[in-house]
C-alpha cells in the first residue's frame, strides 16, 4: 500500500473521530512569532517542545538549513506575510547542529540527480544559461554563520520594518538545547 493511501485511511478515521478538535486555533500566531527552521525530521516535534510551543502559538516556515537563499523568494515572502498579514511581531531563525546542508556539495548532488534520471543535458543547459549551480547548491561550514547570514538577509530586507526583532538560534537535534547566536533585541 502506498503512503498516500495509508494517509487517507488514517485521515478518514481522524475526521470521523473528530480528533481535529484538539488542534483548533486561529490563523494568527498566539505568541506573535514567526520561526524559520530547517526541515530536518528530528525537529518536527522536538523544536516546539524545546520552545514550549503549542499548536497555534507560532507560524513556522521551513527550508533546508533554515536558509534564506534569495531576498525575494518564497521563504522571505512567507516571513513578510506572517508579519504584515498574520500579526507576528518577532522573527526567529533556528538552525541546528549536524545539518544536512552543512555537507551539501553541488557535484555530489548533481550526480545523484543524474542517477535518478535527470538528463545531464538539462544540467549543462542550466550552467550554460548562467545558473551557478555550485553557488545555488552550496552548503555551509558553520551553522552559526549560516544563521547569522539568514538573520542578516531578513533584518535588512527593504520591506521589513526596522523595529521588528530578528533572532538567531541553534538547536541541538539530540537534546533540544537552544543557543543564542543573534539576540534581536540588541
Amino acid at each position: 500500500m502506498g503512503i498516500i493511501k495509508e494517509i487517507l485511511i488514517h485521515n478518514e478515521k481522524f475526521v470521523a473521530n473528530e480528533e481535529y478538535k484538539k488542534f483548533e486555533t486561529t490563523k494568527f500566531p498566539e505568541k506573535k512569532l514567526v520561526i524559520l527552521s530547517c526541515m530536518d525530521t528530528r525537529l518536527v516535534e522536538l523544536l516546539p517542545q524545546a520552545m514550549n510551543l503549542r499548536n497555534g502559538d507560532v507560524k513556522i516556515v521551513k527550508s533546508a538549513g533554515a536558509i534564506v537563499s534569495h531576498p525575494f523568494g518564497s521563504i522571505m515572502r512567507s516571513i513578510l506575510v506572517a508579519v504584515y498579514e498574520l500579526n507576528a511581531d518577532e522573527i526567529c531563525v533556528i538552525g541546528h547542529h549536524d545539518c544536512g546542508m552543512s555537507k551539501l556539495q553541488a557535484d555530489s548532488f548533481l550526480t545523484k540527480a543524474v542517477e535518478h534520471g535527470v538528463d545531464q543535458e538539462k544540467i549543462d543547459t542550466l550552467s550554460y544559461s548562467g545558473v551557478d549551480l555550485n553557488e545555488w547548491l552550496k552548503g555551509f561550514d558553520k551553522v552559526e554563520d549560516s544563521v547569522r547570514d539568514s538573520v542578516d538577509k531578513i533584518k535588512n530586507h527593504p520591506l521589513l520594518a526596522k523595529h521588528i526583532p530578528v533572532h538567531g538560534l541553534v538547536i541541538d537535534p539530540a537534546t533540544g538545547k537552544l543557543d543564542v547566536v543573534v539576540d534581536g533585541y540588541e
